[in-house]
């Protein structure tokens, strides 16, 4: 793998982690967190083309860049059709973007399932009530406040569907 590529992919990583951890602690991701996990893309994708033999495989194959951004502008289109029934809010729906970027045209089955299965553990675990002797942590603090307020933070979902699905099946 191309270090431009490796650097590419550490960094939307981080970037990833750090929309979950702004999606949990204040319910917003920031526009300009999603504007640089596509930028980073947008650089990976120029690394892959200029450093492969066939172009045209990498630019149009499922497997290349076109099925990345299918894959990225499909995820959109979902998120936004969701936002407009008041389902997801307007960064979680943003966020399908660069997700559907990085795990790409192939990564999309396994992404929905763990999306599916991750969603259905969180909405358990917001269920169960939060041990005393740690109530007064800031972590399970926010933990009742999310249940209080019945808002979910998709976000964190989401990327960590996403990060399990680019580890295991990218």
């Amino acid at each position: 793998m191309m270090p431009i590529v490796a650097f590419t992919n550490w960094i939307s990583i981080l970037l990833f982690l750090y929309a979950a951890w702004t999606d949990f602690r204040t319910w917003k991701i920031p526009n300009t967190l999603v504007l640089a996990l596509v930028t980073l893309y947008a650089l990976r994708a120029v690394a892959v083309i200029l450093g492969s033999e066939d172009v045209g495989a990498s630019l149009f194959a499922s497997t290349g860049i076109g099925g990345d951004v299918g894959a990225g502008l499909l995820m959109f289109m979902l998120g936004v059709v969701l936002w407009g029934f008041r389902l997801f809010g307007a960064g979680d729906a943003k966020l399908f973007l660069p997700i559907g970027l990085f795990v790409g045209w192939h990564g999309m089955l396994p992404f929905s399932f763990l999306l599916l299965v991750l969603g259905v553990v969180t909405l358990l675990i917001l269920r169960l009530p939060v041990p005393l002797p740690v109530a007064h942590l800031a972590f399970f603090m926010r933990i009742e406040e999310i249940r209080a307020s019945r808002k979910v933070p998709y976000g964190v979902v989401m990327v960590f569907a996403a990060l399990i699905t680019l580890a295991v099946f990218k």
